[in-house]
């Protein structure tokens, strides 16, 4: 028999971005204890900004009755003399029976004491008080706060609690609020509790208290409002997911709604206006004809026939958050962009400042140049003294915004504040652009930086952070990176695969290590390998293939992979790879070191011959991609197939013997300088 469910849980009004990293978990936690207490059922998990909802449409009444086994002792430790040991006492006390009442049974091939008995399930409504302390305290929200004279801590104060089991009421209490049969709708309606008389009732009082209860119900009402409005004021809102997800949770009754700002502000650059709008009022920026205009829209929670004081407001409240930017704009344009400072800004304990970092990194940047200069001077059309120059100066401007005014405002536009200053100061394009990408990538598919130059500039930064945290010990464990070194090799792998650059990995670390206190750079090195086998997007037996042959150079494990994850995708090669896996286990009787001379003088068989001269033709054979040269050799398999057919690889006479183990071994050893075929699995 099951009864529909109905949990509330009311709160002072929730912040939405740590409600927001944690929902899933709130759902799953919910899940979980159903599961655990035998009550398993669909349900639906509901948040506003002032509450956290659970609905079960079919919630059970009571748990399933279950039958319960309990093994004791073996009985040549249960039984003593024909008495029972204390072992055997305190097994019949466990199960609430005598000593006689205990049967038999058999555990791991032993006799032992047993007994079975039927346990009724428990009511539902007896559990609810136990479930719901375990759902809240399940909730890991990170900051808490205590009220009152509490000791117990919750995101926010909970201040009413509905708990109802079909017609009737269920008494829980939590953080000292009891349960009743009232909820509370919007505040601009009512600031009083408002009678339930029952479940089915629930949704529409709040509907008509102008709660919009549930969450994609208000995403909706809030994107079908912002077309309207870009069709009647030929506008263009953006849609960022993540601010719309946050103005969902922090709204029951959202309106959107158009604002205008003075256009005096749009002098400030793009950027600083959307910041101003999104991080510290919640405002989505508008956009007429591409560019960035004089308005805004706010999602406003509201509840009134006349929203105008409500845009009024919000106008009102922009203004100096603008006008701060303004003043800071201009202050930071008349100060110029400069270094001084940085040296008394600590960059990590055991680094130095920002000043020590900004010269390892022209350090750095100067010698990834020099490797990758005739791609540069054919990329930018500059020469290498030209190239020279700028790349100092780049480097040496790419922290200077930290010191401006407007980053110490506001810390998310370092490095792109750096590019408008240097580039309305007159500094050449490679500069400003690669102050502005100084970053790239800042994430999984993220923008990479738009040339090789400015590239240079982004790797420096990150190989310093890699080699100088490495240098004083502090790597990344488990879960925990706080320094983003993670990322900065998944950047570099991205850069150096985009830009077609050699980066071999002991040889950089090599050439650069110098800057740094010693170390076991092979941690390092290995780290990088590690990432390389997250970061490619293939079957992971063949970045294991690859990185197993020896390969070091981060572009070419990348063409590797790519090449042989194309060939091992396809329908075919599971059937065909058999033949490639015999290859392998035959080699690993060979030393691939050695050198592995093939005497066609010993050849017996016409297979033999036929074999040798196939392999001959593809190791001879000129080729354009590492995919050509695979498909070249996995073309091999029927030759190969015929050799097994016909050729005792393990003959008596050991020269014919080493002689055949030496044409197979020379096989894998050629699909070996690719990859290692044993790694692959299928």
């Amino acid at each position: 028999m099951t009864q529909p469910l109905l949990l509330e849980i009311g709160v002072e009004e929730l912040p939405a971005i740590p409600l927001l990293k944690i929902v899933a978990n709130i759902e799953k936690s919910w899940t979980k204890i159903l599961a655990e207490y035998n009550l398993a059922n669909d349900f639906d998990f509901i948040y506003t900004p002032r509450r956290l909802v659970l609905k079960h449409a079919a919630m059970p009444v009571s748990q399933a009755d279950a039958t319960v086994e309990f093994f004791g002792p073996p009985m040549v430790a249960a039984v003593k003399d024909g008495e029972p040991t204390n072992a055997a006492l305190g097994f019949a006390r466990k199960c609430g029976v005598s000593f006689e009442e205990l049967g038999r049974g058999e555990k791991n091939g032993k006799e032992v004491l047993y007994f079975k008995k039927e346990e009724k399930g428990a009511q539902t409504a007896s559990l609810l008080q136990e479930m719901l302390e375990k759902w809240i305290a399940s909730m890991a929200f990170g900051k808490m706060m205590r009220w009152g004279d509490r000791s117990d801590e919750f995101i926010r104060p909970i201040r009413w609690l509905q708990v109802r089991m079909g017609e009737s009421a269920v008494p829980v209490e939590l953080y000292g609020v009891k349960s009743d049969t009232k909820t509370y709708v919007h505040r601009m309606v009512s600031y009083d509790a408002v009678e339930v008389p029952n479940i089915d009732a629930y949704a529409d009082i709040l509907k008509e208290g102008a709660v919009m209860l549930q969450p994609s119900e208000r995403e909706a009402v809030i994107l079908a409002e912002f077309d309207a409005l870009e069709a009647e004021h030929n506008i263009v809102i953006e849609r960022d997911n993540a601010l719309l997800a946050e103005v969902v949770a922090i709204t029951e009754n959202p309106k959107a709604l158009v604002g205008t700002f003075d256009e005096l502000f749009l002098e400030l650059p793009p950027e600083v206006i959307i910041t101003s709008m999104k991080e510290h009022q919640r405002y989505f920026p508008v956009f007429e004809n591409g560019k960035i205009a004089n308005k805004f829209v706010v999602v406003s929670n509201a509840y009134t026939n006349d929203y105008s004081k409500v845009v009024a407001g919000n106008e009102r409240v922009l203004k100096p958050r603008l006008a701060d930017g303004l003043f800071f704009y201009k202050n930071d344009l008349k100060n110029g962009l400069s270094t001084d400072g940085l040296e008394k800004v600590q960059f990590i304990d055991g680094l130095g400042t920002l000043a020590d970092k900004i010269v390892r990194e022209k350090n750095i940047a100067t010698r990834l140049l020099g490797l990758y200069m005739e791609k540069v001077e054919a990329q930018s059309g500059k020469n290498n003294a030209e190239l020279e120059k700028l790349m100092d100066r780049a480097v040496n401007l790419a922290k200077a915004d930290l010191m401006s005014e407007m980053v110490y405002e506001f810390t998310e536009l370092q490095g792109l504040m750096g590019y408008y200053y240097a580039k309305a100061l007159g500094e050449d394009e490679l500069v400003y652009t690669a102050i502005k990408e100084q970053y790239m990538p800042v994430g999984e598919g993220a923008e990479l930086p738009m040339s090789i130059f400015s590239s240079i500039v982004a790797m420096s930064a990150k190989l310093d952070t890699l080699l100088g945290l490495f240098s004083v010990g502090m790597l990344p464990t488990g879960s925990k990176d706080p320094f983003a070194l993670r990322r900065a090799v998944n950047g570099i792998v991205r850069i150096v695969t985009e830009y077609d650059l050699a980066f071999n990995i002991d040889d950089v670390v090599t050439l650069l290590k110098d800057a740094y206190d010693d170390f076991d750079t092979t941690l390092l090195t290995d780290f990088i390998i590690e990432r390389i086998n997250k970061s490619l997007d293939a079957n992971p037996s063949v970045i294991a293939s690859v990185l197993a042959s020896g390969e070091r150079d981060i572009n070419e494990i990348a063409k590797k992979v790519a090449a042989l994850n194309d060939i091992v995708s396809s329908d075919t090669f599971k059937e065909q790879f058999s033949t490639f896996k015999r290859v392998a286990n035959i080699s690993k009787d060979v030393d691939l070191d050695a050198n592995l001379s093939i005497d066609t003088t010993l050849f017996k068989e016409d297979a033999e011959v036929t074999l040798y001269n196939a392999y001959e033709k593809v190791i001879n054979a000129t080729y354009h991609s590492y995919k050509e040269e695979l498909e070249a050799m996995f073309g091999l398999k029927r030759e190969l197939d015929g050799y097994f057919d016909d050729v005792m690889v393990n003959a008596e006479d050991v020269a014919l013997k080493n002689n055949r183990l030496n044409t197979i071994g020379s096989v894998y050893k050629t699909f070996k300088g690719i990859a290692d075929i044993k790694e692959i699995t299928v």
